[in-house]
């Protein structure tokens, strides 16, 4: 008998049940037990796939690093959009997620960070690298646009990667914690007036 392929394994089952409840209840207040009652896994077939909380925490974080690692780059890619186009495309990717699920802090790394960066080195480690591959992509997307007049020359790309990649950050947190996911709208616009685009 053939399984069903689109039957969840065990292991993809705790994977999103954790993720779910460390994004919306938190990491710290998430026990191994409440995730076997949620996700209705035996505890000994979680722990054969996951040796501990922070194993699979760290798991979650890989997961979530690969998924935006690609979509970001792929939006950066495209040369052929403008860049209010890509930096849309950008604040999209964060704002579906947020919508789709009731993130504690209204982004996934921000969220993870706050609670384990403590407890877990490497997961800040991996967050932080995130981070930094994030603000060098946007950087070089904003040269590239220079390059091709589509920017001032004289605009700073380093500090304006920075300026719109924290402001991301903090538009999601804000968006969030005063109950306006219109804010993310309103960065969209403010950041392609502060970089002197034409919408």
């Amino acid at each position: 008998m053939k399984k069903n392929p689109s039957r969840l394994s065990n292991k993809e089952i705790v994977l999103q049940t954790a993720a779910s409840l460390f994004l919306t209840r938190g990491y710290q207040l998430t026990s191994m037990d409440e995730i076997v009652a949620v996700s209705g896994v035996s505890k000994t077939n979680i722990y054969y796939h996951y040796k501990n909380k922070v194993e699979l925490l760290l798991a979650i974080v890989d997961r979530f690093i690969d998924r935006y690692d690609r979509q970001i780059s792929l939006v950066l890619s495209q040369d052929d959009w403008s860049i209010p186009d890509r930096l849309e495309r950008m604040l999209r990717l964060f704002a579906d997620q947020q919508e789709q699920q009731d993130i504690l802090g209204g982004c996934p790394f921000l969220t993870l960070y706050t609670q384990t960066a403590h407890d877990s080195p490497e997961v800040a480690a991996k967050i932080k690298a995130f981070f930094d591959r994030q603000l060098s992509g946007v950087e070089r997307m904003l040269e590239n646009a220079k390059s091709r007049g589509e920017l001032p020359a004289d605009m700073p790309a380093a500090a304006a990667a920075a300026l719109i990649v924290s402001s991301v950050e903090g538009a999601l947190f804000v968006a969030k914690a005063s109950g306006r996911p219109q804010l993310l709208e309103e960065l969209y616009l403010g950041l392609v007036s502060m970089l002197m685009l034409k919408l």
